[in-house]
């Protein structure tokens, strides 16, 4: 438990890996853009859960983390460091209940490129309603990007060992790069090769300081993409 906000271990960790996109789920919305910043990125978010009375759930965050845990809210975001830059932005919301559940949908661009990524974070202990809101997202994810290349993926809280059927349907659509089969995390694309498919980091890229102080109880996935 830490009785400080750890914003500062936080950006400090992000802005010392190497990334051209991150897509973040379960963040603070108050995080974003001192993020952003100190990663020389842009940025987009969608609020997700938990976020009425976010002036007094903030505070109270920044007081007692260790209380308010993730009940200061959340948010779905995009990072994007130059030379993409924002052109436009979507949300879709997918579930209200239990917890609200949205789809950050934005198209970034690069000299001669274009990207679209759709980023979610998909509901916990429930595949049949995680798998719902996945195909749903994808569809409209796919349907916004028209013909452009699009990265999928998130928290899809969804393993292949379980619900394999979801992902042969993406691949179906065109999106490819599933996880290992125990992940619930993954990146997948259209239109893009993924010259490195997803794998996750060593646990050390999750953890700082000394004792190490582990940030997220996710290993962080990188993938390289080559846009055709």
């Amino acid at each position: 438990m830490h009785r400080r906000e750890l914003l500062p271990e936080f950006s400090e960790l992000l802005a010392g890996l190497e990334w051209d996109i991150a897509l973040l789920q379960e963040c603070p919305p108050r995080f974003v853009r001192p993020l952003a910043e100190r990663c020389g990125a842009g940025g987009a978010s969608a609020l997700t859960s938990r976020n009425w009375g976010a002036f007094i759930r903030a505070a109270a965050a920044r007081h007692r983390p260790d209380l308010m845990k993730s009940g200061e809210g959340g948010c779905n975001a995009l990072l994007f460091r130059a030379p993409w830059r924002l052109v436009s932005v979507r949300r879709l919301t997918l579930a209200r209940l239990p917890e609200r559940r949205r789809m950050l949908w934005a198209r970034i661009d690069a000299p001669g490129l274009a990207l679209c990524v759709g980023n979610l974070h998909a509901t916990a202990h429930d595949p049949w309603r995680s798998a719902s809101e996945v195909l749903g997202a994808s569809e409209r994810a796919l349907a916004w990007s028209g013909g452009l290349p699009l990265l999928f993926g998130g928290d899809l809280n969804l393993r292949v060992r379980e619900r394999a059927d979801v992902f042969d349907e993406l691949e179906a659509r065109g999106l490819a790069g599933r996880s290992a089969p125990d992940c619930v995390d993954h990146l997948l694309a259209r239109l893009a090769l993924l010259h490195e498919p997803a794998r996750p980091l060593p646990p050390q890229a999750r953890e700082t300081g000394s004792p190490p102080l582990r940030l997220s109880d996710h290993a962080p996935l990188t993938a390289a993409l080559r846009l055709r």
